[in-house]
């Protein structure tokens, strides 16, 4: 199996000059600079979707912002260039921590990304997404793969329960061969989730483990693995018996909305139309230039400091060229992950707000992508497709063979790789196929051979090959994990994941440290899940309570929650009635 480099790739700024107004996500017009009439100076601590965000929010409201990242911009989003794989003027092929998903139930990262310009598209880097026609759940052993199109943005009028019913039946009796009886209680479960109060989310849902909430232990293997792993491992990298009935229950009520045409920005599932930097991150980073924002590439932050006067003083950082130096601004945004940003956090930061100390409690797991680059493009589904019964948790997509007006071979790499096959890989500790090894206990080279084993294995097994030997010309895993195959694996992007009370963990974006905000995809957000939306809108959270603390008179930022389907207000309203009497959901059968 051939072998690419794992040098990360080198971040270069490019700037471009932008003219006009800037629009604002409120459509209003910016204020030029904050009440106090000076532009203050803002430190955004962590250059990813988090960091970008604030960034653009507050360049667009008149502060000076300037973003500290110690690696490259964008972050887990990002996409980068595998190591000398350029000949002639190809660009080098493209690289990336895991492929970009980007669903329609979406709403406040679309709105930035329609105000981010590219040249020829009307709405922005938006334009650049492209919905896929259909997705497909892969079996293994002989059993028939599952394709499912993927309904397109029609509105359809009102829903009633019974609809939901009947179309989720429809969906469970279609796609998987589970036992009817199994389907009805699962379609039971989702009823009763669905009418559950919010009070009830929060304390009893949010207590319970999704394999407890769904009956798994007392299943088939076919349900537990489809309805309880095959939802929670594979998608949120999350284990089922441990994860949040609330988090779990949350974002499939989202899909099944979404799925159904309600209350969503766009299609369930949409990707970028080429490489993530080209399609997305370089020209945003090229458009907050314009807008005066200042970026220190390759700064590491080592600790945020508190003065005698209860705010934040200085923030102690690593330049470039390792030196250890003090930053100081008006205000501080930390937009880092969770397992980084809270080892910046000084002792007397902690003590003035005891949330950042419960932020010890989020966990985070390893969800990392891998890509496969084949000199022929497979006959796989057009679209993503979930390995389900993969000991390690694949999903993947073929990704050229969604760039349209690219030439893969003709742009990309030495000229004989026709496509990328981007996986991830979400299961890093259980044995694989091979080696009878984790993940974490392989080397990079048997990683590779582990994935491409489990990936056949669950496409070549019903009489057809998809993916051939001969085909493959290169691979490349996230450099980001290291140590793999030692006593002491480490990966630099980890995952937030949601064990039941992590809810309760969760920050809010406001600090009692006056000039200190938090940003990322671990702050209370309405999306309950480590995604690029609830990095998006936590940023929104952290400009709106720094721009209150600022006294600035500019618009705040419009932060939309996920849709609430009003026809089943309803029913949770009576469900509250029964939660404070103690009694359980009305649907509920036990």
């Amino acid at each position: 199996m051939g072998r690419t480099g794992s040098t990360r790739r080198t971040f270069v700024v490019g700037a471009a000059a932008a003219s006009g107004a800037v629009a604002l996500g409120t459509g209003r017009a910016a204020s030029a600079a904050p009440a106090q009439g000076r532009q203050q100076a803002v430190a955004v601590l962590g250059g990813g979707v988090a960091g970008l965000t604030a960034a653009h929010e507050l360049a667009e409201r008149g502060f000076a912002v300037t973003v500290y990242e110690r690696r490259a911009l964008g972050g887990k989003a990002r996409s980068m260039d595998v190591p000398d794989s350029a000949k002639g003027s190809r660009k080098p092929l493209p690289a990336e921590h895991g492929f970009r998903f980007i669903p329609g139930i979406y709403h406040n990262l679309p709105d930035t990304m329609r105000r981010i310009p590219f040249p020829g598209n009307a709405g922005g880097v938006w334009d650049n997404l492209i919905a896929p026609k259909e997705m497909m759940f892969a079996r293994n052993n002989g059993r028939e793969d599952l394709r499912i199109p993927i309904p397109g943005e029609k509105e359809p009028a009102e829903l009633t329960l019974d609809d939901i019913r009947r179309a989720l039946t429809g969906l469970l009796e279609t796609g998987f061969h589970l036992p009817l009886h199994e389907i009805a209680y699962f379609v039971n479960r989702a009823v009763v989730f669905l009418t559950s109060c919010d009070a009830r989310r929060n304390s009893t849902w949010e207590a319970t483990p999704w394999w407890t909430f769904v009956r798994a232990g007392q299943m088939s293997k076919e349900y537990q693995r489809i309805l309880a792993v095959g939802v929670t491992r594979n998608i949120v990298a999350t284990k089922a018996e441990e994860a949040s009935t609330r988090t779990v229950g949350t974002l499939g009520e989202a899909f099944v909305f979404n799925a159904l045409g309600r209350g969503a920005d766009g299609p369930p599932d949409r990707i970028l139309n080429a490489p993530t930097n080209e399609a997305w991150i370089d020209p945003w980073v090229a458009h907050l230039t314009s807008l005066g924002v200042e970026f220190r590439i390759g700064w590491t932050v080592h600790e945020v400091r508190l003065g005698g006067d209860g705010r934040v003083s200085e923030a102690v950082i690593e330049d470039a060229d390792g030196v250890r130096r003090s930053i100081t601004a008006d205000h501080y945004v930390s937009a880092m992950p969770v397992e980084h940003a809270r080892r910046t956090w000084s002792a007397g930061l902690r003590a003035a707000d005891p949330q950042l100390a419960r932020c010890d409690k989020l966990q985070t797991d390893w969800m990392t992508g891998l890509q496969f680059y084949l000199t022929e493009t497979p006959p796989v589904v057009q679209g993503h497709f979930n390995c389900i019964d993969s000991p390690w948790s694949l999903t993947a997509i073929a990704q050229a063979r969604h760039w349209p007006g690219r030439d893969f071979a003709a742009d990309y790499g030495d000229g004989v790789a026709k496509e990328c096959l981007s996986v991830d890989i979400s299961e890093w500790d259980k044995p694989g196929v091979l080696y009878g090894k984790t993940a974490k206990q392989c080397t990079r080279e048997e990683v590779a051979r582990e994935v491409w084993a489990q990936l056949k294995d669950a496409l070549n097994d019903t009489g057809k090959t998809v993916l051939r030997d001969g085909t493959l010309h290169s691979w490349f895993l996230d450099p980001g994990v290291d140590g793999i195959g030692t006593p002491h694996p480490t990966n630099q992007d980890e995952l937030l994941i949601h064990p039941v009370g992590t809810l309760h963990n969760r920050p809010s974006a406001r600090t009692t440290v006056p000039n200190f905000f938090l940003s990322g995809d671990y702050v209370a957000v309405d999306i309950d899940l480590a995604t690029m939306e609830g990095a998006n809108a936590s940023a929104r959270q952290a400009v709106n309570a720094l721009l209150d603390q600022a006294g600035s008179s500019a618009p705040r930022c419009t932060v939309t929650p996920l849709f609430r389907p009003p026809e089943l207000e309803s029913l949770k309203r009576h469900d509250q009635f029964r939660f404070k009497a103690g009694l359980p959901n009305a649907f509920d059968l036990g």
